[in-house]
């Protein structure tokens, strides 16, 4: 990060400005310098001068923007974690990164047993009250081929994997976002998402050090809050996930919308056109669909001038340099409008995942193209849309359902704010169809009501719902995605829960079941 700091202090140098705006208050770009230029000799061996590799706890903080500053000065790289890591989830991260040192808070040092693990025998106090532990040797930053973060992402088999990403690909992500939403140096954005992943820590701390503007963040997800927040800040854009957007959406509309708010960014979830539009309408803002992964950040956009039927019923286009392509099942271009498994090349594609230490080789295509286990359909507007998970289907009695097309149908009820499809197991046909449902606030939504929806919808027969659960919200990851695998988990308990086997095709509407992150 380091031309990314260098430019950042260039800023802060000819005036100071607000860096960052979080619980605790504004904290000006000068203060935040300051507090990193004390931080940045902990990020160097002191015996060989060598930069560090830092494990750091991201929070949504000011702290996270200084480690930020911190590493850019002292040419460390970061490896990101959230607080609500399990010590088995941290274990995971330290055999893959191998660190140099951890910085975190004494209560995460402690749950992680970060010394044990670490080897470290001592720390130093950082950050206000944080802890900062070392090895006795530091291993140099060659092993990362020139990444400058890691942020850990869930994989299949649910262990963290750490993307590598460079500098490089952060401006060039954060340069296409601002130029695609308009945005003008200085201008304060919001960072709501847990930055502790890859994409809210590029969209966020990256791309408010790259603006010279306040990134306006908070520790705790509180809706209501934010809104307030983003109206006393005019923050003019923001990226998160659907069910955040959706959250806003309603507080907005009880507290007045936020106003300076020009766009926001959406992705990493399904996302019905309709529940879109009324969060928009409540905002007062332009939504944007995006499609992105921590592997190739935010590679395609809307603007917000687009028409409403390509800002919330696509995935907008793709980055100027970034190519997305669809293959069909003998690996040939699928042809538009028809759905192929994606494939994307372009300059914000990671170096590989951390392994024992180093950046282990990613498997791309010969032409440099890498799956994204997505499918696609790729529009003659020069749009795309996302249609799906390779993997998210099910298989009933040898029939595959895209639980994407059910889940679409079902999300387009009025009455429906958010839905999930889900398999549930069966003996006989091997999977059925079920639906997690949140309905609108005080409305109720059975089966009866989403089966005459979809019929009418044109929803082939054999994809109907069969099983269908109120919640009060979907199973979240730690960074607010949807867990499908919570989800399937939830339904099944419910199910069980339920009438069972003899209520195939009229399930009684189920008691309103919590759902928090999993």
């Amino acid at each position: 990060m380091r031309q990314l700091v260098a430019d950042w202090v260039t800023r802060v140098e000819a005036g100071d400005f607000v860096a960052v705006v979080d619980d605790d208050g504004e904290h000006s770009a000068r203060w935040v310098l300051q507090q990193a230029r004390a931080l940045a000799p902990l990020f160097t061996d002191p015996a060989s001068g060598r930069p560090r590799t830092v494990l750091v706890q991201a929070d949504n903080s000011w702290r996270t923007v200084v480690a930020t500053v911190a590493a850019g000065l002292s040419g460390a790289v970061l490896a990101l974690v959230n607080r609500h890591s399990t010590a088995t989830e941290l274990r995971y991260a330290v055999d893959d990164v191998r660190p140099d040192a951890v910085l975190a808070e004494p209560s995460a040092w402690q749950e992680w047993d970060v010394g044990t693990l670490l080897g470290a025998t001592a720390s130093d106090s950082a950050l206000d009250g944080w802890r900062l532990g070392a090895t006795a040797t530091t291993a140099g930053l060659d092993r990362w081929a020139g990444g400058c973060v890691i942020g850990m992402t869930s994989g299949s088999t649910g262990r963290p994997k750490g993307v590598v990403q460079t500098e490089e690909a952060f401006r060039y992500a954060c340069g296409c976002t601002i130029d695609a939403n308009d945005l003008r140096p200085g201008d304060p954005i919001a960072a709501i998402v847990p930055l502790s992943s890859t994409a809210a820590f590029c969209f966020g701390v990256a791309m408010g050090l790259m603006l010279g503007g306040p990134v306006v963040t908070a520790l705790r997800w509180r809706p209501e809050e934010m809104v307030a927040r983003f109206a006393g800040q005019r923050v003019r854009w923001v990226m998160c996930v659907p069910t955040m957007a959706l959250q806003l959406g309603r507080a907005a509309a009880e507290l007045g919308a936020p106003g300076a708010l020009g766009s926001m960014t959406v992705g990493g979830g399904p996302m019905d056109p309709q529940t879109l539009h009324r969060a928009e309408t409540s905002l007062g803002t332009r939504i944007l669909r995006v499609f992105g992964m921590s592997e190739c950040l935010g590679h395609t956009t809307s603007r917000p001038d687009d028409p409403q039927a390509v800002r919330l019923a696509t995935d907008g286009r793709p980055f100027p340099g970034t190519e997305v392509r669809g293959l069909d099942a003998e690996g040939r271009p699928a042809p538009l409008g028809v759905p192929g498994r994606a494939q994307v090349r372009g300059p914000s594609l990671f170096l590989g995942y951390a392994r024992e230490g180093a950046v282990a080789a990613v498997e791309l295509a010969d032409d440099g193209f890498f799956a994204t286990g997505d499918v696609v359909v790729r529009n003659d507007d020069g749009t795309i849309s996302i249609v799906g998970r390779e993997k998210d289907v099910i298989i009933r009695g040898g029939r595959n359902i895209d639980v994407i097309e059910v889940e679409s149908a079902v999300a387009s009820h009025p009455w429906v704010n958010q839905a999930c499809v889900v398999p549930l197991p069966d003996p006989e046909l091997g999977e059925r169809i079920g639906v997690l449902v949140v309905p609108e606030p005080g409305r109720h939504v059975g089966l009866d009501e989403l089966l005459e929806h979809v019929r009418v919808r044109g929803l082939s027969k054999t994809k109907w719902p069969e099983f269908a659960f109120e919640v009060d919200a979907l199973p979240q990851t730690t960074v607010g995605k949807l867990s499908r695998n919570a989800a399937r988990d939830l339904a099944a308990r419910l199910h069980v829960e339920s009438s069972g086997p003899a209520a195939m095709s009229r399930v009684p509407r189920a008691s309103r079941v919590p759902a928090g992150p999993s």
